[in-house]
């Protein structure tokens, strides 16, 4: 499965790992059901994002879905980490990142738990 959960987080922190290239079923079977749940019980959440080492990338229909799920609940993200090495993607989100109103940071892969940290650090 290309997205899996970050287990072992606050609750009103969500995460995930993608490996190999993301689909639009990864965000009906898991990353939308996940928001939904933590959005249920809290007013705004925190997202851990790992693009792994092996992420090939985000089908058209899976960027689609994310385009959704970020307009859909746009100020109800409180903070955003995205970990990854893929400089297209630092450049992407670090390009676009002032559109969220949350606050949006980018780590590379070794320093994941810096993101993790900076996450769950009140």
């Amino acid at each position: 499965m290309p997205v899996e959960m970050i287990p072992a987080l606050p609750d009103d922190v969500i995460g995930f790992i993608a490996k190999g290239e993301v689909q639009r079923s990864d965000y009906e079977s898991t990353i939308d059901p996940a928001v939904e749940e933590a959005l249920s019980s809290h007013d705004k959440i925190r997202l851990l994002y790992v693009l792994g080492a092996d992420f090939d990338g985000f089908s058209g229909g899976a960027a689609w879905e994310d385009g959704k799920l970020g307009m859909k609940h746009l100020t109800r993200f409180e903070m955003i980490a995205v970990v990854t090495d893929r400089d297209w993607v630092r450049h992407t989100v670090n390009l676009f990142g002032y559109l969220i109103p949350g606050k949006v940071r980018v780590f590379p892969l070794a320093e994941e738990a810096d993101a993790s940290e900076w996450l769950t650090t009140r």
